[in-house]
């Protein structure tokens, strides 16, 4: 009964520490927010109390059972990729995928009976949640983005966008040329490195009012 009793507090405490970190990601509004975070904690908690069972069972030799937690690291990468969204020029979700692996750490941890560990790997997650976010905003950050440029095929049209885009001194990361022979137009794509965005404005407009111009698109 005592043992009993012990397996649910632990299941228990995983449950509410991983709720905890998920509350934080349900606030602001992600995908995997409070019972994704709280199911994976329980979930990791379940199988590592599992594996200890079995160990008890049938004996060293015949069952490891840091096979299982092994595992669950495994498993929870395949719920973290989903967590991913690839945005254009951006990705978001990592901060959520890291967070369901740590939930699924704290979880592995409660099933071991660690539980200052468990706590611990709490705070300091949650703290760097909403502190360190703060600390982020006050950074001057770099950006990524993409310039799209379709225009007509004109006589020095691609040169001419190109010595404006480098006009800037920006860093320019690739750039990819489609000529359409058929059409007879041009898709120029730049993608570049900006410290401030309203650079990337003033390309916009610069690239604009060039000549034989059709569409442009900033991601």
């Amino acid at each position: 009964m005592v043992i009993e009793i012990e397996v649910i507090l632990r299941l228990l405490l995983s449950a509410i520490l991983g709720g905890l970190i998920g509350l934080e990601r349900e606030i602001h509004g992600r995908p995997a927010g409070f019972r994704t975070h709280l199911l994976v904690s329980l979930g990791a908690c379940v199988f590592t109390v599992t594996s200890i069972y079995f160990y008890r069972i049938y004996g060293a030799g015949i069952v490891d059972p840091s096979r299982v937690a092994a595992q669950v690291v495994t498993g929870i990468g395949f719920l973290g990729a989903g967590a991913i969204i690839r945005e254009k020029a951006s990705i978001r979700g990592l901060t959520t995928a890291a967070c369901l692996w740590v939930a699924s750490a704290v979880g592995v941890a409660c099933g071991l009976g660690a539980y200052a560990v468990s706590a611990v790997v709490t705070l300091v997650a949650i703290g760097s949640l909403l502190l360190l976010k703060k600390v982020e905003g006050r950074l001057t950050r770099d950006t990524y983005s993409a310039i799209k440029v379709w225009s007509m095929d004109l006589e020095g049209m691609m040169p001419r966008i190109e010595q404006l885009v480098e006009s800037f001194n920006l860093q320019v990361l690739n750039a990819c040329v489609e000529h359409d022979l058929e059409k007879r137009e041009i898709f120029l794509e730049f993608e570049i490195k900006l410290t401030d965005r309203h650079v990337a404005y003033r390309i916009i407009d610069g690239i604009v009012a060039t000549q034989g111009i059709r569409k442009v698109r900033l991601e």
